[in-house]
């Protein structure tokens, strides 16, 4: 087999110990920031389940990332877009797994054209925001019952000017792909932001972080191609996939931030995000306005 698949896995970053996070759920993963992300968390030894849509693809991914692991990088199949799917994804890890040290919220995409899926919901705000609240909704009882539970949403600095439009979340009356993705990165900061805060006095944490510019195929899903070819030419000075996931790799195994909690990390370090993301108001207002959308 050719391909990134095929080079030879990295030596980990940050070593194993005993006590350390253990099991380890990603959605996302069959590319990108999130395959590299399992990739190294697979070489340190982590038992890894990564989620993906296409089963094919999916099986392939898992099976190659097995080779020479200590554990077999596991896999299971969700489309994150269908809550009824984000559900079965969530059932399912429980009957086979029953445990859950890290979950890694991964999986997102950006949208040129407004597209409403089987639950009426805008797309982007559904599969970037809905899906990781939902599915961390329905582990959270795993990760809490973990000796160090960890939540790692991956956001990005798109948040930064974008802002949420609280009488129109699904962006029914003026929509705009940019508009709309980076209302979703806001929308996993605030609520990386809110879980932090439900976590405190338990054992478990929530971070987010932005991953820098990163040459994948986060852009291909949905996208015309006026922005296929400005992003094509600014592709060779972006960052790669795995230097893409080292922040990722960082939250989810690091012994230097077990009890750390409620922060924003760029290139493995704090950082400040937007004031927006800093609404404790906000954050407390999107997690009540994401159970009602759910509820419907």
């Amino acid at each position: 087999m050719h391909g990134p698949l095929s080079r030879p896995l990295p030596a980990p970053d940050y070593a194993y110990s005993q006590g350390m996070a253990r099991r380890v759920l990603i959605t996302g993963a069959t590319s990108g920031i999130g395959l590299e992300a399992a990739r190294a968390l697979a070489a340190q030894g982590m038992a890894v389940v990564i989620v993906g849509r296409d089963p094919v693809k999916t099986q392939r991914v898992a099976a190659e990332l097995s080779r020479g692991q200590p554990e077999a990088v596991e896999y299971l199949l969700a489309d994150l877009q269908r809550m009824a799917s984000v559900r079965r994804l969530a059932a399912e890890y429980r009957e086979r797994y029953g445990e859950l040290d890290v979950l890694i919220n991964n999986a997102g995409s950006f949208f040129s054209s407004r597209t409403v899926t089987e639950d009426s919901l805008e797309a982007t705000f559904a599969l970037n925001h809905l899906a990781p609240f939902l599915l961390t909704h329905l582990l959270l009882d795993l990760i809490t019952a973990a000796p160090a539970g960890r939540v790692v949403t991956v956001s990005s600095a798109a948040h930064v000017g974008a802002r949420m439009h609280w009488d129109d979340l699904q962006l029914a009356k003026r929509y705009s792909g940019f508009t709309a993705y980076g209302q979703s990165k806001l929308a996993n900061l605030l609520f990386s932001r809110e879980l932090a805060r439900r976590l405190a006095g338990t054992k478990a944490t929530s971070n987010a972080l932005h991953p820098g510019a990163v040459a994948t195929s986060l852009f291909d899903r949905g996208t015309n191609g006026a922005l296929k070819l400005a992003l094509r030419l600014i592709r060779p000075f972006m960052l790669d996939p795995v230097q893409g996931a080292r922040t990722t790799v960082y939250l989810a195994s690091s012994p230097q931030v077990a009890d750390v909690s409620g922060l924003y990390f760029v290139k493995e370090k704090p950082a400040a995000p937007s004031r927006q993301a800093q609404d404790d108001a906000a954050a407390a207002r999107l997690w009540s306005a994401s159970e009602e959308l759910l509820s419907q």
